[in-house]
């Protein structure tokens, strides 16, 4: 495994506070690989879902130990009828019937989520075999919002030459309004924090104050005016910085900025990008990470009240390693 600066430094910090975290997909090599790295370095507590016999022989065949590592059958636990009856009453104003509750309950992703809902497990990570919708739709009905007034998003922790950005969204929000584009300055800023970055955030477009015209101009310029307002209000002021609307060019390099954003304290030093829709934001990490060869941790859920994030399906083990990792650092309180 590729051992970065960056994962080293995430896995260093995750040990300080061990969490348990649920992988609810042990069929995957992938995932028992990124384990053994992340149990090896004490990074964390795992409970992998699958078949025990194949799993300890994956481990067996490689030589590794399973401390720290524990298999669960979700299908044989004890808790089932437990997980079952809290999802019930978790859903049923919604219309969720009790035998429906017990055949999700049974579902790994489900069963994951219900044991952070009953305090079993700190966080969980998902998607390595799944699509996002898969992870987020158990999120949402169980461990839900932690703001009632702001949208749910995605974030990719982006590390280029050992400097780390904060790309959203890049999985959940497809063409976000100008209110959900703001959460997601906000939502990202505080991502950034958690990480160590002090958030510059620019609202991206293809524009750059006024220089390009169209509805989605329109829209960045209204989401980074309410983003400005929201932050005047919140616990971030005087932390983060956001300004758009701004070209990519005029975001990242310092030269640029003076020509098109002079007197801009985010132009020319951003490390939190918001991009317009899902669509950019996706494509744009995807091939700085396959073209570039940036590490690409992502996508992070923003705005739960614990942390449930997601895997590309097309994940190194080094990505899963740094996942982990992230998901257990956000769910110290």
């Amino acid at each position: 495994m590729n051992m970065s600066k960056y994962l080293d430094s995430l896995l260093t910090r995750a040990a300080k506070n061990l969490k348990t975290i649920v992988l609810p997909e042990g069929e995957d090599e992938r995932i028992l690989d990124a384990a053994h790295y992340v149990a090896e370095r004490k990074a964390a507590k795992l409970i992998i879902f699958g078949d025990p016999e194949k799993i300890k022989a994956h481990y067996a065949s490689k030589g590794w130990n399973m401390d720290g590592i524990e298999i669960l059958v979700p299908e044989k636990s004890p808790k089932l009828n437990e997980y079952a009856n809290l999802l019930y009453e978790l859903r049923k104003a919604k219309g969720m019937t009790l035998e429906e509750a017990q055949q999700l309950a049974v579902n790994y992703t489900f069963h994951g989520t219900l044991m952070m809902k009953a305090g079993e497990a700190d966080g969980m990570v998902s998607g390595a075999n799944h699509s996002t919708a898969d992870t987020v739709r158990p999120a949402l009905q169980i461990i839900k919002s932690a703001h009632k007034d702001r949208s749910v998003s995605s974030a990719a922790i982006m590390v280029i030459k050992d400097v780390p950005y904060i790309f959203s969204d890049p999985a959940i929000i497809i063409n976000p309004t100008e209110q959900e584009m703001a959460d997601m300055a906000l939502a990202s800023a505080e991502t950034a924090m958690q990480f160590g970055l002090e958030p510059k955030v620019a609202m991206l477009s293809y524009s750059t104050k006024g220089s390009g015209h169209g509805g989605m101009v329109d829209k960045v310029k209204a989401a980074t005016e309410l983003a400005q307002k929201m932050l005047e209000t919140s616990p971030l002021k005087g932390k983060v910085a956001i300004d758009g609307e701004l070209q990519a060019d005029a975001a990242l390099d310092e030269v640029v900025a003076k020509k098109k954003a002079p007197g801009s304290e985010v132009a020319g030093h951003a490390n939190v990008l918001i991009f317009p829709c899902l669509e950019v934001g996706n494509i744009s990490y995807k091939l700085l990470q396959r073209f570039y060869g940036a590490e690409a941790y992502g996508p992070i859920m923003q705005g739960l009240n614990a942390p449930i994030n997601d895997l590309s399906r097309g994940a190194l083990v080094e990505d899963i390693v740094g996942m982990i990792a992230i998901t257990a650092i956000q769910a110290v309180k």
